[in-house]
């Protein structure tokens, strides 16, 4: 074990690790990325193939969002949002307004994903009680859904593995069944959305989904047609609809925000983090529509959205936003990722013959399929054996997924591939 990675684990307690397993198979110790390649202490590199933990867009040190941060680290690193304001927050609204055609027109920042889902939570409710409709008050979410590990977050995610150790803290949320192409079973699943609707629309303040891919479910997909009646249903019984595109915006299905994809309009909240920033920066933020911002706006303060934190809206996170929407704009990003979501799926399509392999699916830049009689702690020995082939990679479970940087060339696309069906030789044999 190299000194990097003892220290780590004498004074580091690693995100969703088992830390007595980390052990036995210690972190490892990065020295810098470049580009889709992160290179560790001793000089080997690895290809990034979840974008670490689905954030990083364009590689890791672009030129153009590191240079954003460095100018404005020069300027103004943060001021509190609270009374004041500054260029890049307001810039950074301004943009992701004009994306959704000024439909969702306020932003409010937050830090991270979980924090962005309580947020929307939190307006949803708090604007029905400004308008007087104090019963509603409860939550629907989808079967495997996933929200985040906050509280509020926790209480309308479905992946028992997150949630069962704190039920007892949790708000009981309708959990209804969830949309699967494997299965086949959109018209059930809206079914049960309507009967559940049907019964207690006058208590529900809102259904939240991950539109198109639920992504800690492993990659689990629907169609746009499941989110266009979705929608139908939500303003027919007057619940609002929150999107969680903390994972599946930014260009990660196809379009920007996955939603576009249902042509029903837009939903009442958006919330977007991880590729938001180009992953270099803390940052999420909650979109939401006019009307339910002129719910909050009173001389009265306690109809207020009083929600804070010390760095919201903060001005370095703000810029590397901004950086990455001009990106977006300069490069017509969403082009060139239908080109190379044309090379992933070319290159892995002979697995779609493979006996051991399920369910080979894609949407836009995710790529996913199911290993069957996967055995013990397969998940950690694919990513191993995965890194002796310069892939860094963490399947969920038996589901291995790519979510790489938009960087994909066709040499990139047939190395990823090979690399993988490498690693899966190596650890089914």
């Amino acid at each position: 074990m190299n000194p990097l990675s003892r220290r780590s684990l004498d004074a580091v307690w690693h995100p969703c690790t088992q830390m007595a397993r980390a052990e036995a198979t210690p972190p490892l110790a990065i020295a810098r990325g470049e580009g889709p390649w992160l290179h560790d202490v001793n000089g080997r590199r690895y290809f990034d193939a979840n974008s670490s933990w689905w954030v990083n867009l364009f590689g890791h040190s672009d030129a153009g969002i590191t240079g954003a941060i460095k100018r404005q680290l020069d300027t103004l690193p943060h001021v509190m949002l609270a009374g004041c304001t500054h260029e890049p927050a307001v810039l950074l609204a301004e943009k992701l307004r004009a994306l959704t055609g000024g439909a969702l027109g306020h932003v409010f920042f937050a830090s991270d994903g979980a924090s962005a889902v309580e947020i929307a939570l939190k307006q949803s409710f708090h604007s029905w009680r400004n308008r007087g409709f104090e019963a509603k008050r409860e939550f629907v979410c989808l079967k495997n859904g996933y929200h985040g590990e906050t509280i509020g977050a926790l209480a309308v995610t479905d992946v028992q593995i997150f949630r069962d150790a704190y039920d007892p803290l949790l708000m009981r949320a309708h959990i209804v069944e969830s949309p699967d192409d494997r299965l086949g079973n959109e018209a059930q699943a809206l079914a049960a959305m309507r009967t559940l609707l049907e019964q207690r629309h006058a208590q529900i303040a809102a259904v939240i989904v991950e539109p198109l891919v639920q992504g800690a479910a492993g990659m689990v997909m629907h169609s746009p047609s499941y989110l266009k009646a979705l929608r139908e249903l939500t303003r027919e019984f007057d619940v609002h609809l929150i999107c969680d595109e903390i994972a599946v915006g930014c260009g990660r299905t196809g379009t920007f925000f996955a939603f576009e994809q249902a042509e029903a309009g837009w939903p009442d909240f958006v919330t977007l983090s991880k590729g938001i920033s180009g992953g270099t920066m803390p940052l999420s933020l909650v979109l939401t529509t006019d009307e339910i911002y002129q719910c909050f706006w009173s001389e009265d303060v306690t109809r207020g959205f009083l929600h804070s934190h010390s760095y919201t809206g903060n001005a370095l996170a703000c810029a590397a936003a901004v950086a990455v929407l001009d990106k977006f704009e300069r490069d017509d990003v969403l082009a060139a990722n239908r080109g190379q979501s044309a090379l992933l799926a070319q290159a892995f399509a002979p697995l779609a013959e493979d006996p051991r392999v399920a369910h080979l699916r894609q949407r836009g830049m995710i790529l996913a399929f199911d290993v069957k009689n996967p055995g013990e702690r397969f998940s950690e020995r694919f990513h191993l054996a995965a890194r002796e082939r310069e892939v860094l990679i963490r399947p969920i479970g038996a589901t291995v997924y790519l979510m790489p940087p938009y960087l994909i060339d066709a040499a990139t696309a047939a190395f990823l591939s090979h690399a993988v069906m490498k690693t899966l030789n190596d650890v089914l044999a």
